[in-house]
């Protein structure tokens, strides 16, 4: 597998993992703003489309949250091998607040981390225990499992607000861009 540089010839491990990562945790955090006041409008409580789902086998908007950003540090940290630094969240958010502090914190974390701290993420093994002793290759964690992760969430996130009337669209989802001229 080729790894991912920037035009410059640098890994662009640091940009996904962090910069593209951490505006998509803010595009997210964009999309539940929206999903708030859909609910104060309407006069549905908020808890209402936090704990929504669109098929009954399927994790609720506040998991699909949690995922999102457990996959953001748990990425950044594996990649650069500071699982331990990486903040634990006990999973227990009930409220939009919470939600949110926690899309924020995990946002924070990611500022934690310089370019440098992924000189070497592009051939380092990465493993988790569920792997059962398999691993991947730095390029191919980012690749073929942060990064779908990440997406996934969040767009499920997105599609469970929009499956319960909230005005999100494209725009929404894709955030500001650095459109030149």
């Amino acid at each position: 597998m080729r790894l991912l540089t920037t035009p410059e010839g640098q890994p662009m491990f640091y940009q996904l993992s962090i910069v593209q990562i951490s505006k998509m945790l803010q595009n997210l955090q964009h999309i539940l703003n929206k999903g708030a006041a859909f609910a104060e409008s309407k006069k549905i409580d908020v808890a209402v489309l936090l704990n929504s789902r669109l098929a009954p086998d399927q994790f609720h908007l506040i998991r699909q949250v949690q995922i999102a950003c457990d996959t953001a540090k748990l990425g950044a940290a594996r990649l650069t091998d500071k699982v331990d630094s990486a903040p634990k969240h006990a999973d227990d958010e009930i409220s939009f607040e919470q939600v949110q502090q926690r899309i924020s914190d995990t946002i924070a974390y990611l500022k934690s981390f310089t370019e440098a701290d992924f000189n070497q993420s592009a051939s380092i093994k990465v493993s988790q225990p569920r792997w059962e002793g398999k691993y991947l290759t730095g390029n191919e964690f980012l690749i073929q499992h942060v990064l779908p992760n990440i997406y996934f969430h969040i767009t499920t996130a997105y599609a469970i607000l929009r499956h319960n009337g909230v005005d999100v669209g494209k725009k929404d989802y894709l955030g500001a861009m650095p459109y030149k001229s």
